[in-house]
């Protein structure tokens, strides 16, 4: 069952936890590792540096049209991830990028739902044309995830991610509204399937 995450903007302190997660080795190892200071990497902005921004610079990053920001919250209201939408307004396309923080949430879907709520928001609520995704060959669970939510592999990119000192390669995937549109309704009535044996009337 997919839990029903929602997205919000993002605070102060749900900034704080980004870096208190990233300094975790098992979730920078699945994110973009670490950089040549020995710190981890993050996209989009510094979790370092932002924290300690005026609020002009804030807004910059977190106000942008061109790359979207969001946290990510379970059922229960908690803060549990980031999602980043960088977006080509000419060419109505998003590249998505979602960080799963709570490592004790991993393998439970969170990321699924998270991934179906972007690109809702992508579709529906942009109504952009196309999402992609530039997946590290070292993360294969998200590379199943992507393929799971019907992402069709559109080209292998050479040494492009670097994580701890060495280079590797990626995969770009896509997706386009019509294809999500189809999937979607196809995971959520074998999701319903699954709940009513699981719990029949």
């Amino acid at each position: 069952m997919y839990p029903q995450v929602a997205l919000s903007t993002v605070e102060r302190e749900d900034v704080q936890r980004v870096s208190e997660w990233l300094a975790d080795r098992d979730v920078n190892a699945s994110w973009y590792g670490l950089g040549d200071d020995g710190q981890p990497l993050h996209i989009g902005y510094s979790p370092q540096q932002i924290l300690q921004s005026s609020a002009t610079e804030w807004s910059q990053v977190f106000e942008n049209e061109y790359r979207k920001i969001y946290s990510i919250h379970s059922p229960e209201g908690e803060h549990v991830g980031e999602g980043h939408l960088v977006i080509e307004w000419p060419l109505q396309e998003a590249q998505l990028f979602i960080l799963i923080g709570r490592k004790d949430l991993w393998h439970l879907h969170y990321g699924t739902s998270a991934l179906m709520r972007m690109l809702d928001e992508v579709f529906t609520n942009l109504e952009l044309h196309r999402a992609w995704v530039d997946v590290p060959e070292y993360n294969v669970h998200a590379l199943q995830m992507f393929r799971h939510l019907g992402f069709v592999l559109e080209g292998h990119l050479r040494r492009t991610h670097r994580k701890d000192n060495d280079w590797y390669d990626s995969f770009a995937m896509g997706l386009l509204a019509d294809e999500y549109s189809r999937r979607r309704a196809r995971l959520l009535a074998n999701q319903e399937i699954n709940n009513e044996a699981e719990h029949p009337q």
